[in-house]
């Protein structure tokens, strides 16, 4: 999904690792749509790198 990447380039920009909990409230912040903020929400709680952050986004579109 374009509007997650999107997101997560611009979350992680100067930063290499950010929690769940950062991503979920950048989320909101950032004003995604309700389909994107879902699949953020359900994001397991821990620190993602912006790959693994991805990765991790992907496999719950499944």
């Amino acid at each position: 999904m374009r509007e997650l990447d999107g997101f997560l380039e611009d979350a992680f920009d100067g930063q290499e690792r950010l929690s769940s909990a950062d991503l979920q409230r950048r989320a909101v912040a950032s004003g995604l749509s309700a389909l994107a903020l879902t699949r953020v929400d359900a994001l397991p709680e821990g620190e993602y790198a912006q790959d693994e952050a991805a990765e991790a986004v992907r496999a719950l579109e499944v």
